[in-house]
């Protein structure tokens, strides 16, 4: 089976196949093994990354500044009033104007259906840094480190608190895709993406996976290997805030939710964590926290999936 990644798009987990995502974990934990000896390679010198940020960033703008850097390509940033669409200008002629400039454009924005616009006129690789429906580069950063901690993936369960949202939908597809057992638990209407919970078991339909998408924390945490949660308000639902506290506070991965997972249960965040909401501090700085790793994981992957679109 051909697993060339180059030249191709990253909008969702969902665009990969089981054999590609693991092409990128293996890159991953290769090149991470060989800077940390000192290696220093720079597959992607001489090309340009454009990295556009519509919404604010810290992990994902240094680990992909960083990343470019690393690999010998040069990111040039846009974000704030010198933005990409700043001026009102059309995805059309946006991405028009920066493939003539650029090898492959990163985008984190808002709506799925600007990066899906952008990778459908761009003649370069499109990778999506996050929208309201999708987060993949968190997925892949996610799923190395749970492998790295672990040694393997198809046989964990992964249970995921809290509002279904974009990191809801990353995990059904990624954990499918993985051959994972993958419980996800929300309120009542909050739910992940009906249409990814039935893309996720198509998935698994073929890789042995189990996907259960329940209103029962307790169900889903029930013999979990990790136990993974995201802020309740992502940005743009501030407003929402006490409202959505009230309906997620069953959700707080607190030590009387962990005990319910298995005896060597992992917690995960893809940070900011609001501690004292979705996360106690008792939990998210125990030494089953694996937010750290999971963090720096960010430019590992990042790396790896540069490289190989760009291959």
């Amino acid at each position: 089976m051909d697993t060339s990644l180059s030249g191709r798009d990253l909008l969702s987990l969902g665009d990969l196949t089981s054999e590609e995502l693991a092409l990128i974990l293996d890159t991953a934990v290769v090149q991470k093994r060989q800077w940390a000896q000192g290696v220093r390679e720079t597959p992607l010198a001489g090309k340009a990354i454009a990295l556009i940020f519509q919404k604010p960033s810290m992990r994902t703008r240094v680990s992909f500044e960083v990343g470019c850097v690393r690999l010998g390509a040069h990111p040039v940033v846009m974000s704030g009033p010198d933005g990409a669409f700043s001026r009102g200008e059309t995805v059309f002629d946006t991405t028009k104007v920066l493939e003539r400039f650029c090898d492959a454009i990163v985008i984190r924005t808002f709506a799925q259906a600007t990066v899906e616009e952008m990778a459908a006129v761009a003649d370069v690789p499109v990778v999506n840094a996050l929208t309201d429906d999708h987060h993949p580069c968190q997925g892949l950063a996610d799923l190395l480190t749970i492998r790295e901690h672990f040694g393997a993936l198809s046989s964990l369960k992964i249970a995921y608190v809290g509002d279904g949202n974009n990191m809801a939908n990353t995990y059904l597809l990624g954990g499918a895709l993985s051959g994972m057992e993958v419980a996800i638990a929300t309120p009542l209407g909050y739910h992940p993406s009906e249409a990814v919970v039935e893309q996720a078991r198509a998935i698994a339909s073929g890789t042995g996976a189990r996907i259960c998408v329940t209103h029962d924390v307790d169900e889903a945490v029930a013999d979990a290997n990790v136990v993974i949660t995201d802020t309740w308000a992502s940005m743009g639902q501030e407003e929402e805030h006490s409202e959505r506290v009230r309906a997620f506070a069953p959700y707080c991965v607190d030590e009387s939710l962990m005990s319910k997972a298995a005896k060597d249960a992992a917690f995960m965040h893809c940070l900011p964590a609001h501690r004292g909401e979705e996360v106690v501090d008792a939990v998210i700085d125990s030494p089953s926290s694996l937010v750290f790793d999971e963090a720096e994981n960010r430019l590992h992957a990042q790396k790896a999936l540069l490289t190989l679109l760009l291959a």
